[in-house]
């Protein structure tokens, strides 16, 4: 068997409009292979299945092979690893779903079959609060389970790429699934993370062809996957409309365990997330402990109690830190005054803590503690 020319098969094969796992069982089941599907005539093919079809006609089957022989090229100058439904390493979980690719493109060396996986998505809109939940939920999974877990987002502004980047920090592998072909980076200011993931132990994934033209359905139905290759997700903000909510319904579809940040009724970007909780469509989350009783994945054994958590602050950060604690927030202004450190001195100690997880910014100048500085 040609390997070469059973995989341009496959790849033409899988762009046959309107195919599903489905169609392409009951064809193939009346046909010996995907090879045999282009090489047979379109009498052939419509005598073997039973019915006529525009699927058959040879100048659209002809059209197909000499675009995936075109894409076979791209695939392997650029080091691509297409992975076949029929192949053993094809995400298992995704297999399961109606609507799954035929074919995935992938980039980097994450395993896609890892024992847990949690996809984590929400407004590219997001605020700090959204944002340091989505960091403090990463960094506790990374803690507190007992083995890495995967995690999976769109490489989207907001709350997606700040997943893949706590990932990351956490030495976590993390999957970003691509509304593109494998050709692009979108958005392009994430080239630089999308490169550190796939270099990093992590993946970049997607369904979609490097000469398929990016459209804005794309986004939408790039969604399926993320849901398909998570064991649940976890909506972190989102407004009453957007692709989060898709991602949650389609999760719900395919009987995945959905959580929802909660906020407060007045935030824009926490309207969709309650909105979830009120139908029932996702349980409440507040941080890993929930999520990790539910989903019943090992923890870790509990460690010896540490003499100090943060040894590693200088006495200025000692004394930011003590102050913030007291007073639950404090303002770049008030703070310069009060702990007589200058205003330039004091940004670089915040940005320090910010980096270590310790507080987070707030418009207006202001910056609060997180619980793990508490």
């Amino acid at each position: 068997m040609n390997a070469a020319r059973t995989l341009t098969a496959r790849m033409a094969f899988a762009t046959l409009k309107g195919i599903t796992r489905n169609l392409a069982e009951e064809i193939l089941a009346r046909i010996d292979s995907e090879e045999a599907f282009f090489d047979a005539t379109e009498r052939q093919l419509a005598s073997l299945m039973g019915f006529q079809s525009k699927l058959f006609a040879r100048e659209y089957r002809d059209s197909l092979l000499a675009a995936a022989s075109r894409e076979a090229d791209f695939v392997s100058a650029n080091n691509i690893r297409p992975i076949y439904y029929k192949d053993n390493d094809y995400p298992a979980r995704l297999a399961d779903c109606p609507d799954a690719p035929l074919i995935l493109y992938t980039t980097g060396q994450c395993d896609i079959n890892a024992a847990l996986t949690v996809g984590i998505v929400g407004t590219r809109h997001a605020t700090p609060y959204g944002l340091e939940f989505t960091r403090s939920l990463v960094r506790e999974l990374a803690e507190k389970v007992d083995s890495p877990v995967v995690i999976v987002s769109g490489l989207a502004f907001g709350i997606d790429i700040e997943a893949h980047n706590a990932a990351m920090r956490e030495q976590l592998p993390t999957i970003a699934v691509l509304a593109h072909g494998l050709n692009t980076i979108y958005p392009a200011q994430h080239r630089g993370a999308a490169a550190k993931i796939a270099l990093g132990g992590g993946m970049l994934l997607t369904d979609y062809r490097s000469c398929d033209s990016v459209h804005r359905s794309n986004f939408l139905a790039r969604n399926r996957i993320v849901a398909g290759l998570s064991d649940c997700l976890v909506v972190a903000e989102s407004a009453d409309k957007g692709g989060a909510l898709v991602t949650a319904r389609i999760s719900n579809d395919y009987g995945r365990d959905v959580f929802a940040l909660p906020g407060r009724i007045s935030d824009k970007y926490s309207s969709g997330c309650n909105s979830l909780i009120e139908k029932n469509m996702a349980s409440i989350i507040t941080g890993a402990d929930h999520l990790i009783d539910v989903m019943g994945w090992p923890r870790k054994a509990s460690g010896p109690v540490q003499a100090s958590l943060f040894p590693d602050l200088s006495p200025e950060e000692e004394a930011v830190a003590d102050y913030l604690r007291e007073h639950g927030e404090g303002h770049i202004n008030s703070m310069t005054v009060e702990l007589g450190i200058t205003i330039g001195k004091l940004t670089g100690l915040l940005i320090e803590m910010e980096f270590k997880g310790l507080i987070t910014p707030f418009p207006g100048g202001k910056y609060r503690p997180t619980k793990e500085l508490l």
